[in-house]
C-alpha cells in the first residue's frame, strides 16, 4: 500500500475495532455471568420459599379463609406479591400488592409446586427510588416496591442487577459495537487526512522544487511537526536557491573578467613573435602583469565559491586585530595605531579582508598615506581603513559590495576585478560581523570591519 495516509488511517480503525469488539465480549461476558448468578440466587430463594410455604400453609383441604390469612400474612411478612393455586390451576387467594401489579400489566411468574398439588406464584419485586422521612432519612418499609425492607439477614431483600437492555444483548451488541466502529472510523478519517494531506503537499513542493524550479516554497500551515518540517524545507530552499543563484553570477562574471587579460595575452603573444629586442621586455612584462591578473581573479573566485558553500567557519583561532593590521599595514606603508582587540575566527580570512580593505584603499586613495585603526566599541571591535581619495557617492556604498561591481569611471586599468570588497563583507558575515563603507571627514572613504570581541 503506497499512499500513507490510508496506512495510518486504516491503523488506526483495525486498532479501534479491536478495541471495540474486545470490549463488546468483555461486557457481554461480565453481563451474562451476572445474570447467571442473578438466576442462580433466584432460584435458590424460590426453592427456601417453597419450603417455607409446604411447612407452615394449611392443608389443601383446609377452609379457603384460613389458606388466604396464611397467604396473606406470609406475604406480609416476606413483602413479596403472592398468590395460592389449587391443583386445577384455580386461585384460592391472593395478596393485595399481587393483585395490583397483575393490573399494571403483563409480569412473569414462578410457579413453586407444593406436594399436595398446590403451587404457591411469585411475582418478582422491583427496586425503585428509596422514599425519604423527613430529615433525610430512609423509610425502610417502602425501600422496595412490593417488597422486603432492606435488612442484612433477609434473603428476600436482595435483587441483583436486572437483565441488561435488549439493544445489549445478542444480536443488538454486535449492531451497537458496529454504529461505534462507523462513528468513530467517520471521526478520524479527517484527521488523518488531514496531517497525510500536509505530507501530501510537502512532498510535491519537494518534487517541484527538484525539477528545477528553485523559486516554488510549500505552504506552511499549523504549529505541528508537518508544519515545522515545511518550514526548514523553505529555510533549505531560500539557501540552495540563493547558492545557485550566486554561483551562476559568479560564473558568468568571471567568465566576462577572463575575457580582458585572456585577450591582452594572446595579443601580447601575437606582438611578441615580431617585436624588436627593445619592446619584448615591455611585452614580457605585460604578459606576466595579465597572468598575474588571472591567478587573483581564479583565487579569488575560489574564495568567495568556498564562503558561499561554507556559511560556519571551520575553525575559531584567537585573532590579535592590531598586530594583524600592522602586519598587512606595512605592505603598503598605511599608518596604523588603536588598542590591541582579540576576536575569534580564522585568521587567514581575516588577513585577506584587511589585504583587500588596504589594497582598494591604495587603488583609489589617493597619495596621501592610508591611515589604519583598530578600537574597541562596546562588545565589538573595529577596524577602520581610511584614505583621502574621491570618496564613494552614498547610494553607491552598499552597491560596491556587490560581486563584481565597479563604480562608474573606474576602468580596467585601475587594477582589480570587483571581487574585492564582496569577499571582505562575505568574510566579515561569516565572523557575525558586518563590512560597511562610510564617509570621511575631510574628504575620502573610511571602510570598516566590525567584529565580535572574542569572550574573556
Amino acid at each position: 500500500m503506497k499512499s500513507l495516509y490510508l496506512r495510518i488511517y486504516l491503523t488506526v480503525v483495525a486498532v479501534l475495532l479491536l478495541f471495540a469488539l474486545a470490549a463488546g465480549w468483555l461486557f457481554k461476558r461480565n453481563i451474562e455471568e451476572e445474570r447467571q448468578l442473578d438466576q442462580a440466587a433466584w432460584s435458590e430463594r424460590l426453592a427456601a420459599w417453597g419450603d417455607l410455604a409446604q411447612n407452615n400453609l394449611p392443608p389443601a383441604d383446609a377452609p379457603r379463609a384460613e389458606q388466604r390469612a396464611v397467604l396473606l400474612e406470609w406475604s406480609e411478612r416476606l413483602r413479596l406479591p403472592l398468590a395460592l393455586e389449587d391443583a386445577q390451576g384455580r386461585r384460592i387467594a391472593a395478596s393485595d400488592s399481587y393483585e395490583r401489579i397483575e393490573r399494571e400489566g403483563p409480569r412473569r411468574r414462578w410457579r413453586i409446586p407444593l406436594n399436595d398439588g398446590r403451587a404457591i406464584v411469585v411475582l418478582r419485586p422491583q427496586r425503585t427510588a428509596v422514599p425519604q422521612r423527613e430529615g433525610g432519612e430512609q423509610r425502610p418499609d417502602q425501600a422496595w416496591r412490593d417488597g422486603a425492607p432492606e435488612r442484612e439477614g433477609q434473603a428476600a431483600r436482595r435483587d441483583l442487577p436486572p437483565p441488561p437492555p435488549p439493544f445489549l444483548s445478542g444480536g443488538g451488541l454486535v449492531v451497537a459495537l458496529l454504529v461505534l466502529f462507523i462513528a468513530v472510523s467517520a471521526g478520524a478519517y479527517p484527521v488523518v487526512r488531514r496531517l497525510t494531506r500536509q505530507l501530501e503537499a510537502l512532498k510535491r513542493g519537494v518534487e517541484t522544487f527538484g525539477a528545477g524550479q528553485l523559486h516554488h516554497r510549500v505552504s506552511v500551515s499549523g504549529r505541528d511537526e508537518v508544519a515545522a518540517v515545511a518550514a526548514s524545507f523553505n529555510q533549505a530552499a531560500d539557501r540552495i536557491e540563493a547558492l545557485v543563484r550566486s554561483h551562476q553570477s559568479l560564473l558568468a562574471n568571471a567568465s566576462h573578467e577572463l575575457r580582458s587579460p585572456l585577450a591582452r595575452l594572446k595579443m601580447a603573444l601575437s606582438l611578441l613573435e615580431t617585436a624588436s629586442p627593445e619592446s619584448r621586455a615591455s611585452l614580457m612584462q605585460e604578459i606576466g602583469n595579465n597572468i598575474r591578473e588571472l591567478d587573483a581573479l581564479v583565487e579569488e573566485v575560489l574564495l568567495a565559491s568556498r564562503l558561499d558553500a561554507a556559511p560556519r567557519l571551520d575553525r575559531h583561532d584567537p585573532v590579535h586585530l592590531l598586530a594583524l593590521a600592522a602586519e598587512e599595514g606595512a605592505y603598503v606603508d598605511a599608518r596604523v595605531e588603536g588598542t590591541d582587540a582579540m576576536v575569534r575566527g580564522d585568521e587567514r580570512l581575516l588577513r585577506r579582508a584587511l589585504r583587500n580593505l588596504l589594497e582598494n584603499a591604495r587603488r583609489y586613495g589617493g597619495s596621501e598615506p592610508i591611515e589604519v585603526s583598530v578600537t574597541v566599541e562596546g562588545q565589538d571591535a573595529v577596524v577602520r581603513v581610511c584614505d583621502r581619495g574621491p570618496g564613494v557617492p552614498e547610494d553607491q556604498r552598499e552597491r560596491i559590495f556587490e560581486p563584481f561591481y565597479r563604480m562608474p569611471g573606474h576602468a580596467e586599468h585601475a587594477g582589480g576585478v570587483g571581487l574585492g570588497l564582496s569577499l571582505v563583507r562575505q568574510i566579515a558575515e561569516r565572523h557575525r560581523g558586518q563590512a560597511r563603507c562610510e564617509r570621511r571627514e575631510g574628504g575620502g572613504s573610511c571602510f570598516s570591519l566590525r567584529l565580535p570581541l572574542a569572550a574573556a
